[in-house]
């Protein structure tokens, strides 16, 4: 559970910003949300699940550590109120990959991120949405290839930019 939920949801954290919004999209147990946001105390993060009982737990966790500035909104991501920007956001196992890019892109501030976590896919889906990815004006900012310890899949990390808003 340390390597496989902790450790990879930390890895692209040195590259992301110390401060700003981050919206976790599709939280489940908070994960990547909360270990970013430990490792990070600055940034405002917020944690988009919709099943209660789930939201039920991370409310608990975040009680229970005693974390500020974070927050567990029951709410699909379809639901947000239009015009919510964030500075980040991420998404672990969500949705198909072209689904999780049409729900989270628009949630971005110019100059946001987009953290996706893809799994041994990454390569194969960056290459079949390239003009996908351009009607969303993102584009690749870092690639992050790994074999997390233990385990000989790789796993691909890739951090997004909004280059634009989306009209």
């Amino acid at each position: 559970m340390v390597i496989e939920l902790f450790l990879d949801s930390l890895l692209p954290s040195p590259l992301l910003p110390l401060e700003g919004s981050l919206l976790d999209v599709g939280s489940g147990a908070g994960i990547p949300g909360l270990p970013l946001k430990i490792h990070c105390p600055l940034r405002n993060t917020f944690l988009l699940e919709p099943n209660s009982k789930k939201v039920s737990f991370l409310r608990h966790v975040i009680r229970l550590i005693r974390l500020e500035g974070v927050y567990a909104i029951r709410s699909r991501v379809e639901s947000l109120e239009k015009g919510t920007r964030y500075d980040m956001v991420t998404a672990r196992a969500l949705a198909e990959f072209g689904k999780t890019v049409e729900c989270c892109a628009p949630l971005l501030n110019h100059g946001g991120l987009l953290v996706l976590y893809l799994g041994a896919r990454a390569e194969e889906n960056l290459k079949e949405s390239e003009r996908f990815l351009e009607g969303h004006h993102l584009r690749v900012s870092k690639r992050i290839s790994y074999a997390l310890p233990g385990k000989r899949s790789q796993r691909h990390t890739v951090i997004f930019q909004k280059e634009r808003e989306t009209v």
